[in-house]
């Protein structure tokens, strides 16, 4: 875990690609991505069955590490329609009864609103906790003296070896006015990003963050 400070507030910065408010103890993650690896398994992709377990355990574990009363998920908690992973998610609800999770609609977060509700799940179109506004689509406009933390894109940087071997990792990315989260799920992908000399970048590394330095 490392710290990075926005606007005054300190954020931490966890390698299960999370990160949490600790003064508002809030743990936030994005682009789960629940269903998914049911989704490629039933087009015929021969996905490992137990990255699904996997995205969840890495869940769980998190929780019981920070212990948060809040978890605010910022969109694609789940890829498409309905299936029993949805289910199997809804345990991990049942279980954390002090917990509340929420979530900032994403668009792949198109099941009926009545599926959410049946599970407990607070829904949000876009959350303001100042200075943070946190969305799942980054903004295009933000209030002066307002933050943007959003889901998405999950971004990724590229790095060079001296070998001219390169690698694309997972990353958190900070600029001036905003900022995004990596996917929390597995089988994601990324979506290169090129960042700013004075902007902060963090890679996900063995189990380890990285802040990248030009």
């Amino acid at each position: 875990m490392t710290e990075v400070k926005i606007f005054d507030e300190v954020l931490e910065l966890w390698p299960q690609k999370a990160v949490r408010w600790k003064k508002k103890n809030v743990l936030f993650i994005a682009d789960l991505h629940l269903g998914k690896i049911n989704h490629f398994r039933k087009s015929g992709i021969a996905v490992p069955s137990k990255a699904n377990e996997r995205n969840l355990e890495l869940l769980i574990d998190l929780l019981y590490l920070t212990r948060p009363e809040r978890v605010i998920c910022l969109g694609d908690l789940f890829h498409s329609h309905y299936n029993p992973e949805w289910e199997v998610f809804g345990e991990v609800v049942k279980h954390f009864t002090n917990i509340s999770f929420e979530l900032v609609l994403g668009n792949h977060d198109i099941m009926s609103r009545v599926q959410y509700s049946r599970k407990g799940i607070v829904l949000h179109d876009t959350l303001r906790l100042d200075p943070f506004i946190f969305t799942h689509h980054p903004m295009t406009e933000i209030e002066m003296q307002c933050y943007n933390i959003a889901g998405h894109i999950h971004p990724g940087v590229n790095l060079r070896g001296k070998g001219k071997q390169s690698v694309t990792l997972p990353c958190f990315y900070f600029g001036e006015c905003s900022g995004l989260l990596p996917a929390f799920g597995m089988f994601t992908g990324l979506a290169k990003i090129w960042p700013k000399k004075e902007d902060k970048v963090f890679v996900i590394v063995e189990e380890k963050i990285v802040e990248v330095k030009e």
